[in-house]
């Protein structure tokens, strides 16, 4: 299995490929040839199927060029049909149609779909220009400028390797089949449309390249990858966008968005097979009585055509065997693409490639935030000082930049100011709550208890070292934090020491925090400040866990000052962990640097 770890990527923007599309249908054709015949006839078979279908109605001939009314129509369709008929090469105005449709099909990286249907004509008479169009292109040589008669022929090529439609020496009652067919085709490639991917996604380029290239690679392996990270990452972004700029060039594709959530509901896992099998299959609904009769026919639909299927927010083993357990009976070449928290499922079902998301650089992070809090990729000269200050605290994460930007739009420097201070204290709700599901997913109270441990006390401490302290308080520290190494909660790093997102560990002091507005009321405690007070109030409860307190990041206080007494902890009947540093016991001893005891009973 390859690991591939994402570099910093330069700065891109990348936006939905899918835009604004006013017509289903733009239909290409020379009118002397089948406006009244063939091409009326396709015509109202497009309207009758509910496509918005665009032809043009003018049977005078063009001025020169295409009016601006049909490269509007071209630009905002979804697809062209092009008809291909005897004379068509003798309009120089189909011509510049032509070469008009294809540029639109480049631009949008295939999202615009292009069907060739040659009507008593030969495929090959069109890519070479023989036959008929032979004719047509002697008298172009003569009248109209070598390039664009280039530009044609070259349009003509490439546009009769595409996948068309061919109808030959027409019988009566076959031309209705045939459009029939043709209204079908075009009913499937619309029933398989991009999805709606945010505009202005910062840092996407070198990202999407290295999936697109694994994607685009002609092999014959059914490949599974891996896109692997934290909360708010960006790993479903990068998904739809790897999705939107490949999944025309499978025969079938099915995108499977928030697995984890609709696996949760009754059924679940049915709705997921459901789901799946209506994508692959262009929409056909298939009755799905339970997880086994869905593996049954998910294995006939996709072994006999070459699909992309993307499963999002996968969490569970489960959730992949639903799909996944038919591996081996995916058609050659076809293409699974996994996101996902758990470091766990890394290992399951033959994984070939892992896709490590990081966060974003500083660069890309103040473009990411300004498009959101300003419109625009660079902060307003006011609020530059601000904008900084904001995008250092989300630590590279795009869930937060576009939360805090999106929060923070049209309002006054007054008001930034304000809300960063409220940020040092209080974070964001919404980025909180996002950056949860991750800890309410943990299976059991123990890693839940752990998390918030090393979030409030031992973050940048050696593993092994935590490990010693947390077994004597009754934790099972390896497994545990491999458990939240496999949620992306905690890493390792290269030191051994145990690291945490700047906002994950915001949204565990968060739960803590919410346990009450009395800090002596709450099961850990943290802020210097909190701690001395509860010790010299002696206010302490039994919910204490853990306190933390160092005399150092409590300036204003005398250290030297018998300002403590070991009674303070008398009702901290739960404490376990306490943490000391540069606190003077002249009855006792001196407590130096760092301390950490198991506290059974007060002490």
């Amino acid at each position: 299995m390859a690991l591939v770890r994402a570099a910093d990527p330069q700065t891109s923007s990348v936006s939905s490929t899918s835009g604004y599309c006013r017509y289903h249908v733009f239909l290409s054709f020379r009118g002397q040839d089948t406006r009244k015949t063939f091409t009326d006839h396709l015509y109202t078979a497009f309207v009758n199927a509910g496509f918005r279908t665009f032809r043009d109605y003018d049977e005078v001939e063009r001025g020169e060029g295409i009016k601006p009314e049909l490269q509007k129509a071209i630009k905002h369709s979804r697809t062209s049909v092009i008809v291909f008929s005897k004379d068509y090469a003798s309009s120089r105005w189909c011509l510049d149609e032509l070469v008009m449709i294809l540029e639109r099909k480049r631009k949008t990286s295939d999202d615009h779909v292009v069907l060739p249907v040659f009507y008593d004509v030969y495929p090959s008479h069109v890519k070479k220009q023989t036959g008929s169009l032979a004719k047509a292109f002697a008298r172009h040589q003569k009248t109209q400028p070598l390039p664009k008669v280039k530009a044609w022929r070259e349009a003509l090529a490439e546009v009769a390797d595409l996948a068309g439609m061919v109808l030959q020496n027409q019988a009566h009652g076959y031309e209705s089949k045939f459009i029939k067919k043709i209204v079908k085709v075009i009913g499937d490639k619309l029933s398989r449309t991009p999805l709606s991917v945010a505009p202005n996604l910062v840092g996407m380029h070198s990202r999407v390249e290295r999936i697109n290239f694994w994607l685009q690679r002609r092999s014959t392996d059914v490949g599974i990858l891996v896109i692997y990270g934290m909360s708010g990452i960006g790993k479903t972004t990068i998904a739809k966008t790897v999705y939107n700029s490949n999944f025309r060039i499978f025969e079938g594709s099915s995108f499977l968005e928030n697995i984890k959530e609709v696996s949760d509901q009754p059924n679940g896992l049915v709705q997921i097979q459901t789901q799946l099998l209506s994508d692959i299959l262009n929409g056909r609904k298939m009755k799905i009585s339970n997880v086994s009769e869905g593996l049954i026919k998910i294995e006939d639909a996709i072994s006999s055509k070459r699909v992309l299927l993307v499963l999002d927010d996968v969490d569970h083993l489960d959730q992949l065997d639903a799909v996944l357990q038919v591996k081996d009976r995916f058609y050659p070449g076809s293409k699974i693409i996994i996101t996902t928290r758990r470091a766990r499922l890394l290992k399951a079902h033959q994984i070939t490639e892992v896709y490590a998301v990081g966060t974003l650089t500083q660069k890309e992070s103040l473009e990411l935030f300004s498009w959101h809090a300003f419109g625009q990729d660079h902060p307003v000269e006011d609020y530059i000082e601000y904008s900084e200050k904001l995008v250092d605290h989300c630590g590279g994460l795009p869930l937060a930049l576009k939360v805090l930007g999106s929060s923070l739009l049209g309002e006054s420097v007054c008001l930034w100011k304000s809300a960063l201070e409220k940020l040092e204290v209080i974070p964001n709700g919404e980025i909180i709550n996002k950056l949860r599901v991750s800890y309410d997913s943990l299976q059991d109270d123990h890693d839940q208890k752990l998390f918030l441990h090393i979030a409030c006390f031992f973050i940048g401490m050696d593993k092994d070292y935590i490990a010693k302290i947390l077994d004597g308080c009754d934790f099972y520290t390896i497994v545990g934090i491999q458990n939240l190494i496999d949620r992306c909660l905690v890493i390792i790093d290269g030191w051994d020491k145990v690291r945490m997102h700047d906002l994950i560990r915001g949204m565990g002091r968060e739960i803590v925090r919410l346990e009450s507005k009395e800090p002596w009321k709450r099961s850990r405690v943290w802020h210097h400040k909190d701690s001395f007070k509860i010790l010299k109030e002696k206010n302490g409860t039994e919910t204490i866990e853990g306190l933390v307190l160092d005399m150092h990041m409590c300036p204003t206080i005398n250290s030297n000052e018998k300002v403590l007494e070991t009674n303070a902890f008398s009702r901290m009947q739960e404490l376990k962990l306490l943490h000391l540093s540069h606190i003077l016991y002249p009855l006792i001893f001196r407590w130096e640097a760092l301390l950490f005891l198991k506290c059974n009973t007060a002490v």
